[in-house]
């Protein structure tokens, strides 16, 4: 049952062997961690996944929310699942304990949530936003905004939601219409409709903090005149009691494609009488607040992706292992037994695909949390810029690359399975529903190109790139001195060098006002860059298998070492070769996409 939901080798390859987490317990901040804890907490957080949240996978599906009478009610099921969550401590890991946070390394607590989220990422979903927007709280809170919700909403006592979308504005953030106007007590009455709010009402609390966007009378319109308010569900008094209900309601909740044990909710606030909030931050400065939480929840949606894949793939590779079905395509005996389908070439490919994608986002998301840590943990302004940068450049990457091939490695993890795949029977369809979402919310993934293309690109001068492929060079050049890597090195060179071209390509677009044609090209340049930083992550662990192996390990390690190095293989010798044609396609500068007509076209 545990190598359904996450690789345990894996995941201590990658922690300690890959990123030597460890390494971060030497300072202070992490002071109380060393590699015992480390395990002890990965050990924890799997045993809760598979003995309790697992089991709950499909039930939650096939049972789903349901509205009545104005109530939203989850799955039954997640009630006790919620309960042992929160008796863990496991929503705040890295937080402050100042709050009721445990401090762990953000590195540490992603290996967790890879866990969580693998055994049921439905049922995550009512504790990432509610994380996020304490997040909020705690960084743009006054001191009694603090006071009343923080423990609480890191506890997972009070759950939290984040109010953005509106029915005409969609991902045009700036043209959301909800209102605020200020009282004499200094709340603000809010009035105004959301959708598609994830957890916006569920029966798991019995309040719920959340933070809205929007416009203060008179504030400049677009974005740069959005604010951000904390809407109570319940109003919560100065002394923390409970006061009266307040006016943001649940007006319905959608009937979806997958994530069933999450409930997608409308909300009305104000429709009724008085809807009050409180401003969270400056005014008119809510974007720039609402950012900290939606990277969050980006990097999060990134493991829900993966973790879909990681746990197809699983699925598939048992499967494989023990579905007999034809003879070997080398037997010459018409007699000769059947084999298991794993011994055939195709689904061999399927499998080495699915599993060096597998392998390569674990390591981009990981890594994505150990630049949090050293953020932390800097201490010069330049560091932190450094790590920061860093950190930018791989969000949209992290979000939107690595959830566009975890829905085709979910798509491959129902084709080893054939025919049985597409039935319920077996959990490969509803991962494959679970994780489309992904590719949509936060931001669909065209979203993620156009911040790639048109905010990090350029940030800081362009050295947050540079910064990222310097971290990608080191790598080749430690991998150019081991005889059996250098082929391996080379390729990854000639794709970074090329990868630069094509940024300076684009970026010289931009400035000259070709900006339709460059952003046309803003999906395939995500794609080359997570192509790039795939076969990074996969030549270091090719790196690091490579020293193991040379250091004669015990021999129940060998298979997965040697495994290290056939993944790294097939993808720079089978996935780069197309990523290269791709960047000679976007420099090839064809304008076919925006020199097209609406007419020509056709549908009518």
């Amino acid at each position: 049952m545990a190598q359904v939901v996450a690789d345990r080798r894996d995941v201590d390859f990658v922690l300690h062997e890959q990123l030597q987490v460890e390494k971060l317990c030497q300072y202070e901040a992490f002071s109380d961690f060393n590699k015992k804890t480390i395990d002890l907490i990965v050990s924890e957080a799997r045993n809760l996944a598979i003995k309790e949240l697992f089991p709950l996978l499909k039930e939650g599906d096939e049972e789903g929310c349901t509205f009545n009478n104005g109530v939203v009610k989850v799955p039954a099921c997640f009630h006790k699942a919620y309960a042992l969550f929160r008796e863990g401590g496991w929503i705040a890991m890295s937080d402050d304990p100042e709050w009721g946070g445990q401090g762990m390394p953000a590195t540490v607590a992603l290996a967790a949530n890879n866990y969580f989220n693998g055994s049921n990422y439905p049922f995550m979903l009512h504790n990432i936003l509610a994380h996020g927007a304490g997040k909020l709280v705690e960084k743009f809170g006054t001191d009694k905004q603090r006071e009343l919700f923080l423990k609480k909403m890191y506890s997972g006592e009070w759950g939290g939601s984040m109010l953005l979308t509106e029915p005409e504005a969609g991902s045009d953030v700036g043209a959301l219409t909800t209102k605020a106007v200020k009282n004499e007590d200094g709340t603000y009455s809010i009035t105004g409709n959301k959708i598609f709010i994830s957890s916006g009402d569920t029966d798991l609390v019995p309040n719920i903090i959340h933070p809205v966007l929007a416009r203060i009378e008179g504030a400049p319109a677009g974005t740069a005149g959005i604010s951000l308010f904390l809407v109570p569900k319940i109003w919560v008094n100065d002394d923390g009691s409970f006061g009266e209900p307040n006016d943001i309601i649940c007006t319905g909740i959608e009937e979806k494609m997958g994530i069933h044990g999450s409930p997608t909710c409308s909300m009305a606030l104000g429709s009724k009488g008085f809807c009050r909030g409180t401003l969270l931050g400056e005014e008119n400065k809510g974007m720039r607040a609402m950012f900290v939480m939606m990277n969050e929840a980006r990097l999060h949606v990134g493991m829900q992706g993966f973790s879909c894949a990681s746990a197809s793939y699983l699925n598939a590779l048992n499967y494989a292992r023990e579905r007999v079905q034809g003879k070997s395509l080398e037997a010459t005996d018409r007699e000769a037994p059947g084999v298991p389908i794993i011994q055939h070439p195709d689904i061999r490919r399927i499998l080495l695909t699915m599993k060096s994608f597998s392998e390569a986002m674990r390591s981009l998301l990981f890594y994505t949390g150990l630049m949090e840590d050293m953020v932390k943990l800097s201490t010069t302004p330049e560091d932190k810029a450094r790590y920061q940068g860093i950190i930018d450049v791989l969000i949209p990457v992290a979000k939107g690359y690595v959830t566009d091939r975890a829905f085709e490695m979910c798509s491959l993890g129902v084709q080893v399975f054939g025919g049985y795949g597409f039935t319920k029977e077996y959990p490969q369809e509803q991962l494959l529903r679970d994780c489309k979402i992904t590719q949509i919310y936060e931001g669909t993934n065209g979203i993620q190109a156009m911040d790639l293309l048109g905010r990090k690109l350029g940030l800081n001068k362009g050295d947050a790139l540079k910064n990222l492929l310097d971290e990608v060079q080191k790598t080749i050049e430690v991998a150019r001195e081991i005889e059996s890597l250098k082929g391996f090195s080379r390729s990854l060179e000639m794709q970074s060098a090329q990868l630069k071209q094509v940024a300076l390509y684009l970026t010289e677009k931009l400035r000259s006002g070709e900006i339709l044609n460059a952003f046309a090209n803003a999906q395939p340049f995500l794609d080359v860059t997570g192509d790039t930083l795939m076969a990074w992550m996969l030549l270091w662990r090719a790196v690091v298998a490579t020293a193991q192996l040379d250091a004669k390990p015990k021999k129940k390690d060998l298979p997965f070492y040697e495994g290290q190095l056939k993944s790294a293989q097939f993808f720079i010798n089978s996935v780069l070769p197309h990523s290269l044609g791709k960047m000679s396609a976007i420099m090839a500068g064809d304008t076919s996409v925006t020199d097209i007509s609406e007419e020509a076209f056709g549908g009518k």
